[in-house]
């Protein structure tokens, strides 16, 4: 008993330093809100760029809904789409895959972050998730490395998929440093998540 109780304990306070962690590295962000807060527009990063100049109806706004009402069928939807891209995609960065340093593409059998990014955001739209809610989101991962994730934004707040956790997760429960993302549906605008 008194190690199930012990093992309750480490289980909460793991539970709490991360969410202080995810916290700590987004200063900019408000403690308590549900949803990321934006601080004006920024720069397209290079890749998103490229892709959108060789796909410009990829990134053309087919919907501008901003937020998502959570409902139990597009949870589960979400839950299984991150699941099963990140199961199916295999991680291979850009210099391995095509010979470059940054290049943005819809992954075959592998790809590297924004790859599993495109595609999650490709197949929710198939299914009925707006696209509008849909951000590809520019962050620093827990060991300070450039990475991307999809973040769905929603009446429930923001959840990250990302292609090295099969868990969604809670923006403040990713032990990232969120830097920038899309705007609704428009691949080719950005809006900054940091103060300065």
């Amino acid at each position: 008993m008194l190690k199930c109780i012990i093992t309750a304990l480490m289980v909460t306070i793991t539970v709490n330093t991360a969410n202080a962690d995810a916290l700590h590295r987004n200063p900019s962000q408000p403690r308590n809100a549900l949803n990321m807060k934006a601080f004006g527009n920024t720069s397209i990063p290079i890749g998103a760029y490229e892709y959108c100049n060789r796909y410009q109806v990829r990134c053309q706004v087919s919907d501008t809904t901003p937020i998502l009402n959570l409902t139990k069928e597009a949870w589960t939807k979400i839950v299984d789409i991150n699941y099963s891209v990140n199961s199916e995609v295999v991680p291979l960065t850009d210099m391995e895959n095509f010979g470059v340093p940054e290049r943005w593409e819809l992954p075959g059998e592998a790809g590297d972050c924004e790859d599993y990014v495109l595609e999650k955001r490709r197949k929710l739209e198939q299914i009925g998730i707006p696209s509008g809610t849909m951000r590809a989101t520019v962050v620093y991962d827990a060991d300070g490395g450039g990475h991307a994730v999809l973040t769905v934004v929603t009446d429930q707040g923001d959840f990250i998929l990302d292609n090295n956790n099969n868990q969604v997760l809670r923006w403040q429960d990713a032990e990232l440093t969120y830097l920038k993302r899309q705007l609704p549906g428009d691949l080719t605008k950005w809006e900054s998540l940091q103060s300065s």
